[in-house]
């Protein structure tokens, strides 16, 4: 039977502004991409995530980002490496002690937006991240873009890594994530259940100019913060059950 993991970023609620229904997502993935405050969530919704993420058996991943609340993480941001691994363990620590509260805990490490993207190419960047989670000490995997900098670094240094593929976002011939300001960049929900089943089923999907790429994935992100994300998270995990596709966790 072919197996995949089904994750989404969640634990976004800031205050009084409120990102999606975090709880009912969980009853549909197996893994949740969780906020860790510097990009988007607070204390408190980060624990009630964490609460309900271990209630659903999904496993939890920390979520870390640029310190960049108004862009949502989403803006390159030029760091002193240094600077950032710490802010990284600093990150991944509050959840790990926000998921431990719960009887639950972190285990692996995804990191988020302009960040993640960033670290695709940029070395400096990459080599930060990867001693962040390495300085934390439990092994924790990384989930990362396949054919990525990052994913070369962790592995050189013998870290664990597993590799992310995204439903509902499109993708350039080159394998990148087409940048969110182009049309098209953030897929329908019928193309991203489409996607989803393709990735899954023969690990390609069609590119913005309608080529077939190739995409090693051992995990399908979605995005939590969509406003249809509970209904598409329920349509995709049906759409892979009904291939005979079992949705479990990569951890």
């Amino acid at each position: 039977m072919l197996r995949i993991d089904l994750n989404c970023d969640l634990g976004e609620s800031f205050g009084t502004y409120v990102f999606g229904d975090d709880a009912a997502v969980l009853s549909s993935v197996s893994s949740a991409n969780i906020a860790c405050g510097f990009h988007a969530g607070d204390p408190r919704g980060i624990r009630e995530t964490c609460a309900a993420a271990a209630r659903a058996g999904a496993a939890i991943g920390a979520h870390p980002g640029y310190r960049d609340l108004a862009g949502f993480g989403r803006r390159f941001i030029e760091y002193d490496p240094g600077e950032l691994t710490d802010e990284l363990i600093y990150q991944i620590g509050a959840v790990q002690a926000l998921a431990r509260s719960v009887g639950s805990a972190v285990r692996y490490v995804k990191p988020h937006g302009a960040l993640y993207n960033a670290i695709v190419r940029h070395e400096p960047q990459a080599e930060a991240v990867a001693r962040a989670v390495r300085e934390i000490g439990d092994g924790l995997p990384m989930l990362v873009p396949p054919g990525s900098v990052i994913e070369r670094v962790a592995r050189d240094a013998g870290m664990p890594t597993y590799a992310e593929a995204f439903a509902d976002r499109a993708y350039t011939p080159d394998g990148a994530l087409a940048p969110r300001t182009s049309p098209g960049a953030v897929l329908t929900a019928d193309a991203a259940i489409d996607q989803a089943v393709r990735i899954a089923t023969t690990g390609r999907v069609v590119a913005v100019d309608g080529s077939e790429i190739a995409v090693q994935a051992d995990s399908i992100c979605l995005h939590g913060d969509r406003p249809e994300a509970v209904g598409l998270s329920r349509e995709i995990r049906a759409a892979l059950e009904d291939r005979g596709i079992e949705i479990a966790s990569f951890v």
